[in-house]
């Protein structure tokens, strides 16, 4: 009976042991299965970090040339509006320039004028004096 009992418990061990590394080797292998994944999933956060990386690189880059372009440009205005407040003033003292020219033209023209009627006046008394001594004896 005792004999019969070691032997069912033997066996009964047996079976166990058999299941429990069964069930040892498939652990084994999800764990080998998982280490997998893990080591793919690494592989793969470490390709993201290094594009996101590149990625902040080059908009740091293009932002660095945006902001250079952008100092230019503001830069460029400012120069521009000084010219164009320079041309503004200038253009005050062409029109100044231009009226007073203008001013002086037609005082001149007023003078030839009064210079001519007053000839056109002269002469009429010397034609008016020629013929007054050309009769006279």
């Amino acid at each position: 009976l005792i004999s019969s009992a070691t032997k069912s418990l033997r066996m009964e061990t047996e079976i166990l042991e058999k299941k429990l590394q069964d069930a040892q080797m498939k652990l084994a292998e999800k764990d080998g299965d998982r280490e997998k994944e893990i080591q793919g999933l690494k592989r793969l956060i470490s390709e993201l970090e290094f594009q996101l990386t590149m990625e902040k690189s080059n908009n740091e880059s293009f932002l660095d040339k945006l902001r250079k372009e952008i100092k230019h440009k503001s830069e460029e205005l400012e120069k521009l509006t000084q010219e164009k407040t320079q041309l503004i003033h200038s253009l005050g003292q062409v029109q100044e320039e231009n009226s007073l020219l203008q001013d002086t033209v037609r005082r001149e023209c007023e003078e030839r004028f009064e210079l001519t009627a007053a000839l056109g006046r002269a002469r009429d008394q010397v034609l008016e004096l020629r013929r007054l001594s050309g009769t006279l004896p």
